[in-house]
């Protein structure tokens, strides 16, 4: 199916295209209604069918959370956390792709907080709670009950609140036995405000009494330590030094592998959870904008695939890429290649953001995809794209899906926000603002 952008290209043309000349085609296609202020108003689709839509009942704002339950009753819950307040969380039956049911729904217990992250184990559900600000509360991690999807109840709350704390901004949660967080805590003070979050370990083997096993932080970024403070990013591009993903995989249960924001791709030692340590780091900001948010180790080929979050609207901290990173020697990643993307005028005024935000993460659960070889992640306005990376020197785009702008939007475009991909290969993505829950079948 070739809509938008493909216009007049037939599957075998678009499919040999190099990614410069689909850009700039797309350029040639769409710049004259971006010249005339015009939005784009089709759905640009390759290599990808579209299964279904739902808006989930007006509250499509969807952050960064999406984990599936394979219920007692054989059907398959997506959980999606949402981007803000009022709603905390939404379950939907996705046992047949092609017909998405929403099936139950919370409310946040406040409005100024939101629930971005969300992971299930069994029938375990377990949500961060990050607050506007520092001080407020409720802030750290909510376990639920999830046994009944239609009745989540709470088992416990675990909190992280404090003077200096906003809670907790992303979780992993994989084993059933360790969280693993970005996260603050009543005991921790930063020594610039924008450091107010560290890496945190939370042993939840009792569900009912999570204890915290570890902790680790930029040395320099809590107040009191030996270390000098970083030196802080440019005025206007300084995000902070704090983790974004925290992500570990049974590969290598002794590592953890973060994406520190403006403190770039760090790896921990973690076989002491009690005294982790610094393997490596790989900083490349300035001269690039901060905010490296992602991870993916690809264990078998011994290569990283890392990525940044654009935060600016319009291409303000252009570009903001996808990483492929070389491992072969674990204390010195070294960049060999970045997926390559549309041209920034293709996006630009488009409305909102326009750049590389999440991964899928290669979920190590057994409902769950997984590929040494194909690279999801999402762009915002420039929607999902896949990427074969069989010559990691020169990743070729092999596939993308940007939807027509939803109604309502508030920036006037889509904003693709996150990607999950289950064991049957069907791949979900959602809107940050109001679009809702899309599912894909790969067509590559």
């Amino acid at each position: 199916m070739f809509v938008a952008a493909n216009r007049g290209l037939s599957r075998k043309e678009g499919a040999y295209l190099t990614a410069a000349a689909r850009g700039a085609r797309l350029l040639a296609l769409v710049g004259p209604q971006l010249k005339r202020g015009r939005q784009m108003t089709d759905t640009a689709i390759w290599n990808f069918r579209q299964l279904a839509h739902h808006e989930l009942d007006g509250f499509g704002g969807i952050g960064e959370g999406m984990s599936i339950q394979i219920a007692k009753d054989g059907r398959r819950i997506l959980w999606l956390a949402h981007e803000s307040a009022p709603k905390n969380f939404t379950a939907v039956d996705v046992s047949d792709p092609r017909a998405p049911k929403l099936v139950a729904r919370a409310d946040l217990p406040q409005s100024h907080m939101r629930s971005n992250s969300l992971e299930t184990v069994g029938d375990i559900l377990a949500v961060a709670y990050q607050t506007t600000k520092p001080g407020l509360q409720p802030a750290g991690f909510e376990l639920f009950d999830i046994s009944v999807p239609e009745n989540p109840r709470s088992i416990t709350f675990f909190d992280c609140s404090g003077p200096h704390s906003r809670g907790v901004h992303q979780l992993w949660f994989a084993d059933g036995e360790y969280i693993h967080m970005s996260s603050g805590a009543p005991d921790f003070i930063p020594s610039h405000p924008r450091d107010d979050q560290f890496y945190r370990i939370i042993d939840v083997k009792n569900p009912s009494k999570p204890v915290e096993v570890g902790r680790w932080w930029l040395p320099g970024t809590r107040e009191g330590d030996s270390e000098p403070p970083p030196e802080r990013h440019p005025e206007g591009a300084d995000t902070g030094f704090r983790p974004h993903n925290t992500n570990v995989y049974p590969e290598r249960p002794d590592r953890a592998y973060l994406g520190y924001i403006d403190g770039g791709l760090v790896i921990l030692d973690i076989a002491d959870m009690a005294h982790p340590k610094m393997v490596a780091r790989w900083d490349y900001h300035p001269p690039y904008h901060g905010f490296t948010h992602t991870v993916v180790p690809f264990f078998d080929r011994n290569l990283y695939i890392v990525s940044d979050e654009c935060v600016r609207m319009e291409g303000g901290d252009w570009p903001k890429l996808v990483w492929i990173v070389d491992g072969r020697h674990e204390a010195n990643p070294v960049p060999i290649s970045t997926c390559p993307l549309p041209p920034l005028e293709a996006f630009q005024r488009r409305g909102g953001r326009y750049g590389a935000h999440n991964l899928y993460e290669n979920v190590p659960k057994p409902n769950a995809w997984k590929s040494d070889r194909i690279v999801l992640g999402t762009f915002f306005n420039g929607g999902l794209r896949a990427y074969d990376t069989s010559n990691p020197y020169q990743p070729q785009e092999v596939g993308y899906f940007v939807p027509a702008p939803p109604e309502r939007s508030p920036t006037g475009s889509i904003q693709i926000n996150d990607v999950f991909v289950d064991e049957r290969a069907i791949v979900y993505t959602v809107d940050r603002h109001v679009g809702g829950l899309y599912t894909l079948e790969m067509d590559f």
